[in-house]
């Protein structure tokens, strides 16, 4: 598989017609670098292919900033670790999961939210984020979260991306950058937490016994990568649920003398391997390991179950909060505030510290097969950069 190329340029030396007279191999290429030199300089995509994620708050790096919400961390003490110590809208102390993955595969930066204001020129050729906090599988799932970027709106801005990029590069190397690059969708968990489980007697819950309901989010979730794939996508990191159960709002909220949501972790039990298994069943009907599955279950299972193996004090109890296992309502500036978060498995009541993201992504990267189905990202990376 041959990645897109593009060259650092600040000042060319060498005419460009020099370049071009070098090879008539060279040629397609030499038109692409001419369009690009309005850009500036820009990074090897040889060394970093392109990098998209889709998704809900465990991803999104700052896409809610731009809409009408309550769903949204652009206000301290989010970012308190983060490189500029500001909050950007992503959902930790520090960085999130994209950013690590990105640090790892050789970007130089992060993608940037679509709906950012900076988007455009050359960082529509590091990729894109479009995840938004509260969104799930379903549509019907964060209502009260009102104006977020639903599933099916963020591969309607996909789409609208391949355009923009299209413009800019022609369509032939506007499908290498997508068909070359690596996806990550983290979806799920809030068709449990705020929509199945969000209130007593919910819709959802009188509609589907939980096994039912398991089903259908699997059905919608395998139309919203079939989706993808036929947009261009071709490797696909594809997360479960964490132990929904054990995050410390859960605690706080369903959970007795410290224990587990029973219901909860019962929903993931059911989940995780069923999607599993979706994903197999799509890599056998394509033909290729499109789909790659991370069990962040498991991955934060080791840390919820041992925190103390890996340097936390507590896996219950988050570092921003309120009420039992500051578990319960938003962090704000008001909020328990840890003084060290490296200590804390958990940042606020739903999410994972950077410490705990660091964990995650080690996993994502090296882990065994308990840990990635079929392979990890560090063979995917190996095996296409050899092709």
């Amino acid at each position: 598989m041959s990645f897109p190329v593009h060259l650092q340029v600040s000042r060319l030396v060498l005419p460009v017609t020099m370049l071009m007279a070098s090879s008539s191999k060279f040629s397609d290429f030499s038109m692409f670098l001419l369009f690009l030199l309005p850009f500036g300089s820009i990074v090897p995509l040889a060394d970093a292919r392109a990098f998209f994620i889709f998704g809900d708050s465990l991803v999104d790096s700052g896409n809610n900033n731009y809409l009408a919400t309550t769903a949204r961390a652009d206000s301290p003490p989010y970012g308190i670790d983060y490189p500029s110590r500001r909050p950007t809208g992503r959902f930790s102390n520090g960085l999130n999961i994209p950013d690590l993955i990105g640090q790892k595969i050789g970007l130089s930066e992060s993608p940037l939210p679509y709906l950012s204001p900076d988007f455009n020129g050359k960082k529509l050729l590091i990729g894109a984020n479009f995840a938004s906090a509260g969104v799930g599988v379903l549509n019907d799932t964060g209502v009260q979260f009102v104006n977020i970027l639903r599933m099916y709106r963020q591969l309607e801005l996909f789409q609208e991306y391949k355009r923009r990029l299209s413009s800019q590069v022609g369509s032939k190397q506007a499908h290498k950058l997508v068909n070359h690059a690596l996806v990550l969708i983290t979806v799920g968990g809030n068709d449990f937490v705020n929509n199945y489980y969000l209130v007593p007697y919910s819709a959802r819950s009188r509609q589907y016994k939980l096994p039912e309901y398991v089903k259908f989010v699997i059905s919608e979730y395998r139309r919203l990568l079939m989706r993808l794939y036929k947009l261009g996508a071709r490797r696909v990191l594809v997360t479960g649920t964490g132990p929904m159960g054990c995050v410390p709002a859960e605690l706080a909220m369903r959970g007795t003398n410290g224990s587990c949501s029973e219901e909860l972790q019962r929903a993931a039990s059911l989940y995780n391997p069923q999607l599993v298994n979706m994903l197999n069943g799509l890599n056998k009907q394509i033909g290729k390991d499109v789909f790659i599955s991370a069990n962040t279950q498991r991955m934060h299972n080791d840390f919820v179950s041992n925190p103390r193996a890996f340097g936390f004090v507590t896996s219950q109890i988050a570092c921003c909060g309120q009420g039992p296992y500051n578990g319960l309502g938003l962090c704000t500036q008001l909020s328990n505030l840890c003084p060290n978060r490296a200590l804390y498995a958990f940042w606020d009541p739903f999410h994972p510290s950077e410490k705990a993201n660091r964990l995650i992504v080690e996993q994502i990267m090296t882990g065994s097969n308990e840990y990635m189905h079929p392979m990890n990202l560090s063979t995917i990376m190996a095996m296409d950069s050899s092709i």
